[in-house]
């Protein structure tokens, strides 16, 4: 444990929907609910305006629209997240060497390790250097936890919720902690949290009091010994700069049960194009190729094949998943697929049988589409929550001559001809709907086109600062 508040805990403020409503002026201050609009979607990021009526992350998309009928539902934008939180980390790079980002928007900083904080005087001046850094790169708010110990680092960002800083002096931990639930302690999720319950303990000091044989006794060793420490105030983890990724998986949920094998078998080989697509991204290859199917009845399936070697072949993964897939049985209905490739490797090992049977699957391609009259169908990627657009293929794919309905995802960039730069509020029966404004404009106005306009085209992310 540190004597000075020098571990950093960066928390950016309801992250998903702040960058939302800074990109789209008409819904500043207004509650704004981001996640998969399906009925089976669930909220990734709630803004601090649609948490006043009881929404928050994971929670069904379904409760959310009757807690909240009037808030802006979006789709997500991760790429546009993701340009963000690259500006939040190089600014945190510049604090120090030790950065270990734990999501898009949330990472700890070790201070010391970076010579700009050696007290509490200099670690509170660097927190609110970052905050001002932040606000002025990306025009979007985080708070700032500042503590001698990662886990109280944590809770002091959460108090400092929305657009705060709060600083936890060493040597206060245990009676900061003594009165609040066991649920804030890392690692007391709701399933131990109720056996704790149980057995009379509700609070932190309850845990501490207890003992650590008696914690032993209701966990097992390694969670009660650890829980023990941390009702003290205890935690000597360390910030680690690199986490080795272990696995790359992609998934998706559907609205309607699949029950087509064609289709089942079209959605597992786009999801493999897109885990390989990660898998790059990352710089990586793997040799477990791993496929995950959730049925009707809420089972789920895993099955699992380890290559000769590691790869990063897109047909190398998509065969591997459909040879897996054969094994599953989905009669009854199919609600969730995902591919993943664990085993990750810095390399790809050079694999003359991936490459031969790569080979012949290019060789039959131009054949098999003639026969079967089947014309490319490209990486269509679902919205999260949400059935793939693609689902004309159910029964075999469309024809190549035959023309696709758009698909116009609520809260997706656009930009039209005339009109320039907007956004999709709506789409359905043919039209869309799409408000044109820009970050830091006015709030714009609303038109509505028919979804095949050859004026309106998808749009890329302008950036929220910076512009003109």
């Amino acid at each position: 444990m540190r004597a000075a508040p020098t571990i950093l805990h960066l928390d950016m403020d309801a992250f998903f929907a702040a960058a939302e409503q800074a990109s789209k002026p008409s819904l500043r201050g207004k509650p704004v609910v981001v996640g998969g609009l399906g009925p089976r979607g669930v909220v990734a990021t709630a803004s601090y305006e649609a948490r006043r009526f009881g929404v928050h992350s994971a929670m069904p998309m379904g409760q959310a629209r009757r807690l909240a009928p009037n808030a802006a539902y979006l789709v997500p934008r991760f790429s546009f997240y993701r340009s963000i939180s690259e500006q939040v980390m190089e600014l945190l790079g510049r604090l120090s060497p030790l950065v270990e980002p734990l999501s898009l928007d949330e990472a700890f900083v070790d201070l010391e390790a970076g010579g700009v904080a050696d007290d509490s005087a200099s670690a509170r001046a660097a927190g609110e250097r970052l905050r001002v850094d932040i606000l002025a790169t990306t025009g979007l708010t985080g708070s700032v936890g500042l503590a001698g110990s990662k886990m109280i680092a944590k809770i002091a960002s959460e108090e400092a919720k929305p657009d705060g800083l709060v600083l936890i002096e060493p040597g206060t931990e245990r009676e900061l902690l003594a009165l609040r639930s066991v649920r804030i302690l890392p690692g007391v999720g709701p399933a131990t949290g109720e056996h704790l319950r149980r057995a009379g303990m509700t609070t932190v000091s309850d845990l501490a009091e207890a003992g650590e044989d008696e914690l032993v006794r209701l966990l097992g060793r390694a969670h009660g010994a650890s829980l023990y420490l941390m009702a003290q105030g205890y935690d000597d983890r360390p910030v680690v700069a690199e986490r080795d990724a272990k696995s790359v998986s992609v998934e998706d949920t559907f609205d309607v049960d699949l029950h087509d094998r064609v289709r089942i078998r079209f959605e597992v080989e786009r999801l493999a194009e897109r885990c390989v697509g990660r898998l790059r991204a990352s710089g990586h290859s793997g040799r477990t190729i791993v496929l995950k199917v959730r049925r009707f009845d809420f089972s789920t399936l895993t099955r699992s094949e380890t290559l000769r070697g590691p790869t990063d072949d897109p047909s190398v993964v998509r065969e591997a998943a459909g040879r897996l897939l054969e094994a599953v049985d989905t009669t009854g209905g199919v609600r969730l697929l995902g591919v993943g490739v664990s085993g990750l490797a810095d390399y790809t090992q050079e694999d003359l049988f991936a490459q031969a049977e790569a080979e012949a699957e290019g060789a039959s391609a131009s054949a098999s589409a003639s026969a079967s009259g089947e014309g490319a169908v490209g990486d269509g990627v679902a919205a999260p929550g949400a059935a793939s657009a693609a689902s004309a293929v159910a029964s075999g794919g469309p024809e190549a001559h035959e023309p696709v309905e758009r698909h116009w995802a609520p809260g997706h960039d656009v930009r039209h001809a005339v009109y320039g730069a907007g956004w999709v509020q709506g789409s359905g029966v043919g039209r869309v709907t799409v408000r044109f404004e820009e970050p830091g404009s006015e709030p714009g106005r609303v038109r509505t086109f028919a979804v095949d306009d050859p004026e309106l085209e998808p749009g890329e992310a302008l950036p929220l600062v910076g512009r003109g």
